[in-house]
């Protein structure tokens, strides 16, 4: 447009606007209001804000009293919130009720969690702040609480008008009504499942008309809100990755998806239990609080232990004090689901009631017991916060779970349900018949006798029950026991293979057939550590807290004396000594008596698994199972290999935390591994099994062998090794270990024996991994060899000896290689010698 045009185009716009300006404006006196012609005045705007009581909370309520007062009027739900809750701090649970079919979630499961804090708010609020974090500053009256009430703000998830007050004469305060109805009914993270579930299992919008609320109850600590709620949904379209990883049924089917959610608002507790700080030498769940205090010089990040409110009563202190054993004012109580099928229901009381024992060591005598479920009961419920409760899920999940809802300011455990799936009788059907058939007949066939099945139920019970007693797994217990003892009927029948059921210690796989050990023997129970465990978190004092701390720190010293009551951790740090389903103080021995066990499973296992009509269905699962078991074995024995031990102190305390494992165990683990691995397996390739079982497409024990020569070739294994000479003259170096491996997996070529498609498969994935190592050293390609453990940042691997080492190595063999392709006569060896020379010499010359 030129420029003419535009002023043009300007000019015009600004006629028009003029003009309608112009019309705008009366050309008349405006008529007098109520004269004929005049406007109609506009109606008053109607009064918003509160209402009087009784106009909200008509005749026609139907009230509970609890937690929150709850009315429903007719289609609506109200909350009466007392002023006393105003500004208290309130755990909010979400939890399945009712799940869609292969969802991979049950009823019992938790959804979602927070805490949340009711205030008043301007223009008759009422705001629903999450707390994310609890920070604490003990005496209210000091300036330091008041600055850290100041600085820190928790963001407002939800607001409600006011629609009445009621006047409450006993506190001589008003409690504020809200209707809670679109809240509830409505999607939101508060009373919702979170994004994450959501986009897994592929859910779009509510639909509100089909989402409703079913029930609310409120009782004395705790309100429940049962909810369903409906989502649009659809099955991914195009194969997108990034969709849903759960296509559910019923999205295919409707595309709609149905989730029936309880939510529970339950009362913290008015009084705070004296925190007991955590330790990380006893093996506890922890919370933690950001701590202000006037005459400290930093921030303190405050750790305290997670357990059950137990004391002794007012009058039983004194005899408490004495050593007497006397009753808390309180039982820990669990109740069985009433889904539970009878005939579990003994076993699982007695995995609760084992714990007794334990208690008794902290003082308190009937302090846990397991009770059924009362039948018919209309006063208890399952989603009542004041009952703890051992939930059943008729699932073909493989397993069982232990959480419990904990009090953030305090540690105080509140009340628990642990998850119990149907089919964690298969796991430890599985388990006991792999690690202890060959010494116990009862465990030679596919479905065990009720009795035998009942006390593996038991000792999955203790273990979920310790779990919410605040208990982590201790998976360092079972290297407390030397590994002959689990060979000794009288002493490991007396003490049993493990210190501690809180370890993945399982059965007593070392146990031999002349052993002639019992199940007593065989089965996992609690032990010494478990007992310890109890007593520390427990034993209740009436010291302050500088004096618990003291008080605990003695006690411990003293206790971890007996090797027997370690804190090994969870067997996530390269420590070879705390490791998930291993036995003993010698993983080499252990491993080796497990193996001999596996081989007569496999002369037997035809007879063991064979039932009428089977297709080898049972075949296929218990030679996976055989397999699973030894790769185990394998797992225990290279971790020593690169390890270094870590025993929690504290000053008082000789000696080291860390201390590099001895040369001599790491060398005699490299030894197992080649005998026991890398050796051909023979044992376990059994044709008339593959035959019956799978197709000449994968190779199980080929996949065994490579995967654990890249475990033992991996990252952070080698930068160990390599500065592992810094701490100790005589460790096993990163030469040696690759020293002794080279000598291993290419001992044929000092023989000039034939290389079987095992071995060939092994000696090619050597040559990759150090090629693979090489090129990620030089910047030849983009490095998948990154280094990190926990938040330790460690050494630039360029600037450690492993590409040294390497290159030497890479050097060695293709010399190797390539000379004794020469002297080779069989073809498929010397085709492979001279294949291996040919790739080395590509890597290096950069081809």
């Amino acid at each position: 447009m030129t420029l003419k045009l535009m002023k043009q185009g300007v000019l015009l716009l600004l006629l028009l606007i003029g003009q309608c300006l112009y019309a705008q404006i009366p050309t008349t006196t405006p008529a007098a209001p109520g004269a004929p012609g005049a406007p109609t005045a506009s109606p008053a705007v109607p009064k918003t804000g509160p209402k009087p009581y009784k106009e909200v909370i008509t005749e026609k309520a139907k009230t509970q009293k609890g937690l929150f007062i709850v009315h429903k009027v007719e289609d609506k739900y109200y909350f009466e919130i007392p002023a006393t809750l105003i500004n208290k701090e309130i755990m909010c649970i979400t939890r399945y009720s009712k799940t869609p079919a292969s969802a991979g979630k049950y009823g019992g499961e938790k959804a979602n969690q927070t805490v949340l804090r009711f205030e008043k708010g301007p223009d008759n609020k009422i705001f629903v702040r999450t707390v994310l974090n609890i920070v604490q500053s003990p005496d209210s009256s000091q300036p330091m609480f008041k600055a850290v009430a100041n600085s820190n703000v928790d963001p407002i998830a939800q607001a409600f008008d006011i629609k009445a007050y009621k006047k409450d004469s006993v506190n001589n305060t008003e409690n504020a009504v809200i209707d809670v109805s679109d809240f509830f009914k409505g999607d939101n993270l508060i009373v919702s499942i979170d994004a994450r579930s959501k986009r897994s299992f592929g859910l779009n919008a509510i639909a509100a008309d089909r989402s409703y609320i079913d029930a609310i109850k409120s009782f004395p600590i705790n309100t429940e809100v049962r909810t369903v709620k409906t989502f649009t949904s659809a099955p991914p379209q195009g194969g997108n990755i990034f969709s849903a990883t759960t296509v559910l049924p019923a999205a295919d089917e409707s595309g709609a998806v149905t989730l029936e959610l309880n939510t529970s608002f339950i009362e913290l507790p008015k009084k705070q239990i004296p925190k007991r700080l955590f330790d990380p030498r006893v093996g506890y769940f922890a919370s933690n609080v950001t701590s202000y205090e006037e005459n400290s010089q930093r921030v303190e990040r405050e750790t305290f232990a997670t357990r059950w409110r137990l004391e002794p009563k007012d009058e039983d202190k004194e005899k408490y004090k004495r050593g007497e054993l006397v009753e808390p004012k309180k039982q820990i109580v669990y109740y069985l689901d009433p889904a539970t099928p009878k005939i579990w229901r003994a076993s699982l009381i007695d995995g609760i009631n084992d714990w007794q024992k334990a208690f008794e060591k902290a003082g308190f005598k009937n302090a846990i017991i397991g009770k059924e479920w009362p039948e018919n009961d209309s006063t208890m419920s399952l989603e009542d916060a004041r009952y703890s409760v051992i939930r059943y899920f008729a699932s073909d999940i493989e397993n069982a779970y232990g959480p419990s809802e904990i009090d953030p300011r305090s540690g105080e455990i509140l009340e628990s349900h642990i998850g119990w799936y149907h089919n964690v009788m298969k796991l430890v059907q599985n388990w006991y018949m792999i690690q202890c058939g060959a010494v116990d007949t009862s465990a030679r066939k596919m479905k065990f006798s009720d009795e035998l099945m009942g006390q593996l139920v038991r000792f999955v019970s203790s273990h979920e029950v310790g779990h919410t007693l605040g208990l982590r797994h201790n998976m360092g217990s079972s290297n407390r026991t030397p590994v002959e003892k689990l060979r000794d009927k009288a002493w490991v029948e007396a003490n049993g293979h493990t210190a501690s059921i809180m370890d993945y210690a399982r059965f007593n796989y070392v146990a031999q057939p002349e052993d002639n050990i019992s199940q007593l023997g065989l089965f996992p129970r609690i032990g010494e550590y478990d007992l310890w465990a109890i007593e520390w978190g427990y034993r209740w004092n009436d010291l302050d807290a500088e004096g618990d701390k003291k008080w605990s720190n003695n006690i411990i010293i003293e206790k971890v004396k007996n090797p027997r009551l370690w804190f090994g951790g969870e067997g996530r740090n390269p420590d070879p000594r705390a490791q998930t389903e291993d036995l003993s103080d010698n993983n080499m021995k252990a491993s080796e008596y497990g193996i001999k066990n596996l081989k007569r499973l496999m002369l037997n296992i035809f007879v063991w698994t064979k039932e009428p009509s089977d297709r080898y269905e049972n075949l296929n699962e218990i030679y996976g199972q055989v397999l699973n078991q030894y790769s185990r074995y394998a797992g225990h024995v290279s971790k020593n290999i690169g390890g270094f031990y870590e025993t929690l102190k504290s000053v008082e305390e000789n000696g080291g935390v860390y201390e590099i494992t001895p040369k001599t165990v790491q060398k005699e683990a490299m030894d197992w591994m080649q005998k026991q691995v890398f050796e051909t397996p023979n044992w376990l390739m059994d044709k008339k099994v593959w035959d019956r079982i799978t197709g000449p497409t994968v190779d199980p024990v080929m996949n065994v062998q490579q995967r654990f020569l890249n475990s033992l070739l991996s990252s952070d294994r080698l930068v160990r090794l390599s500065y592992s000479t810094t701490r100790d003259n005589n460790a096993y170096s990163l030469d040696e270990m690759f020293t002794d491996l080279q000598k291993g997996i290419w001992s044929e070529l000092t023989t000039k024996k034939p290389i079987d498609i095992y071995r060939r498969g092994l000696q090619k994935t050597y040559v990759d991994k150090l090629i693979e190592i090489y090129r990620s050293i030089n910047g030849d390609v983009s490095s998948p060899f990154s280094i990190s453990f926990g938040n330790v940042v460690l050494p630039d691997i360029k600037k450690t000896d492993i590409g040294s080492v390497v290159l030497g190595q890479l050097n060695q063999i293709q010399m190797l290689t390539k000379s004794n392709a020469v002297g080779y006569t069989d073809k498929m060896s010397k085709l492979h010698l001279l294949d291996m020379a040919q790739r080395i010499k590509n890597a290096l010359e950069n081809k």
